[in-house]
Order: structure tokens, then C-alpha cells, then sequence
């Protein structure tokens, strides 16, 4: 009897291995599958994607018209130009700003840091759209809409509260006598974040820079609010505009989505391992 226990042992750690194993598939299929999808379609053509009777899986003849159409006859370039920059721009400043911001809220004490960090959260809480409206009112007697200061503030300020939040428990992780022995070998507060705790937090820098990225890069609502010339609009707002109320260019629309994701997908693959890092490092005081 005590030889058969091992072996039984044996076969549910299997059993649950392959379970598991079965279950992560399972997902990833069910995540890849609408990408599959969109790019299939983008390579289809408008009576192929329109014909319901005969659903294909894969392209008859494979075609780049819709990709060719994107770009040539929908300025699909101006609103990645436009999407690059906002995104990028935006999640250097949050960094920059949440660098300063949340070391101040995890090595000072000051009057008022308690109800500042509540009011950080409580922002969290308000949906944008109730501030729509008087941002937009605002922002005609200010003449910021249509321009790319006027985007850059909503940005900017809209990712602000959470990655001060992030910011300043990636500070508190690191203990301050890093900080104290760079004071002794000479450096000052500033030479001492800069050279000592900024390499260290690396993984957390990345995180925030992610975050803010991503939040502009799928905005929608502000794009469509605060902007009606093309020159100022982004990715999520130009693939709005092929959806009309009769019809929708599920070729364009597709193959849009497909350059959409290009851009995170390359980002993500370089600095995936500094996310994971910086998120679980954020997640825990030490």
C-alpha cells in the first residue's frame, strides 16, 4: 500500500498539470481568436466579408486593397502620426512628473499629504464624462480645442493621480539609507535619485510609462470631443469615422485595427519583463 501511494500522487500531479495546461490553451485561443479574425478580414475582399452564406476561415484570394485604401484614401498616416505622439509625449511627462510627485508623497512630510493622496483616489472614482461638459466649455473660451496643448493636458493630467499612487509606492520600496550613503559619498538629494534610485526603479519607471502609453493610445472620448479637424485626430477617432449609419467598411475598419495593435504589440515585447517586474514590485512594501 505504501508503494502505490506515490504513484497515485504521480498521476494527479499529471492530471492537474495537463488540466491546466488544457485550461491556458483554452485562453489563449479564446484571446487570439478576434485578432485572427480582424486580420483575416483585412485580407479579404468587400464581397468576400459581406457574403454571410458562405463564411470562409481563410482568404480566397489573399488582397491588400483594404490596407492600400487605409492609408491612401483615409489619411490613415496623419491619425498614427497623431496617436504616436500624443502617447509617447504624454508618457515621458507623467513619467517625469510622477518621478517628483511620488518621491515627494513617500519621503516628505507636509500638511495636507494625507487628504492630497485621498483626493488621488477619489479622483479614480469620478467618471471623465462628468467633467466632459465644463472641460469643454472651458476649453472653447480657451481656444484649446482642435489644438495639441489642449490634447496634451487631458492626457496628461487624466493618467496623473493613478501613476502618482504607483509612483510613490515604487519609492517607498527602497530604503532610505541608499539614499543616506549616496548623501555621505557626496552626492546631493538630486544627484542621488538620479544616479542611485532611479537605475532601481527601472521595472516601476516602465509601468508607468505603459500605463499612461496605452491609456492615450485607445482614447476615444477625448479625440471625438475636443477635436474636429483630421490634423488633430488619433487612431481610435479615425476608426470611428468608418463606422456610418447605413454602412460599415469592415475592410478598412480591420485592417486599421491590425496597424493599431502593431505599435503596442512591438512595445509590449520589448519591456514585458519590465512591466511584470515593476507591477509586482509595486504591489508590495518592503
Amino acid at each position: 500500500m505504501a508503494e502505490r501511494k506515490p504513484k497515485r500522487r504521480d498521476a494527479k500531479h499529471y492530471a492537474f498539470v495537463v488540466l491546466k495546461i488544457l485550461i491556458l490553451v483554452f485562453f489563449l485561443l479564446f484571446v487570439l481568436a478576434p485578432v485572427y479574425w480582424m486580420l483575416i478580414t483585412s485580407l479579404k475582399t468587400d464581397k468576400e466579408i459581406v457574403n454571410v452564406n458562405n463564411i470562409t476561415y481563410w482568404p480566397k484570394n489573399i488582397t491588400y486593397d483594404n490596407y492600400v485604401r487605409l492609408f491612401d484614401t483615409l489619411q490613415f498616416d496623419v491619425y498614427l502620426r497623431n496617436s504616436i505622439f500624443y502617447a509617447v509625449v504624454s508618457g515621458i511627462v507623467v513619467v517625469f512628473i510622477s518621478i517628483l510627485g511620488g518621491y515627494s508623497l513617500a519621503r516628505y512630510r507636509f500638511r495636507g499629504k494625507i487628504h492630497f493622496i485621498l483626493f488621488l483616489l477619489i479622483t479614480q472614482m469620478v467618471p471623465g464624462v462628468l467633467v466632459t461638459i465644463p472641460m469643454y466649455i472651458v476649453y472653447l473660451r480657451l481656444s484649446l480645442t482642435n489644438t495639441y496643448m489642449g490634447l496634451f493636458i487631458i492626457y496628461i493630467i487624466g493618467q496623473l493621480p493613478f501613476c502618482l499612487i504607483t509612483m510613490r509606492s515604487f519609492f517607498q520600496r527602497i530604503p532610505v539609507s541608499l539614499e543616506e550613503a549616496a548623501r555621505v559619498e557626496g552626492c546631493n538629494r538630486i544627484q542621488a535619485i538620479y544616479k542611485i534610485i532611479v537605475p532601481i526603479l527601472l521595472p516601476g519607471i516602465v509601468a508607468v510609462f505603459v500605463f499612461a502609453f496605452t491609456a492615450v493610445w485607445n482614447d476615444l472620448m477625448t479625440g471625438i470631443i475636443f477635436t474636429s479637424k483630421t490634423a488633430f485626430r488619433t487612431i481610435p477617432v479615425g476608426m470611428k469615422g468608418l463606422i456610418g449609419k447605413l454602412n460599415v467598411q469592415w475592410g478598412e475598419l480591420t485592417a486599421g485595427g491590425i496597424v493599431a495593435l502593431l505599435p503596442t504589440v512591438v512595445m509590449f515585447a520589448f519591456v514585458q519583463r519590465f512591466v511584470v517586474s515593476g507591477l509586482t514590485a509595486g504591489s508590495v512594501k518592503e
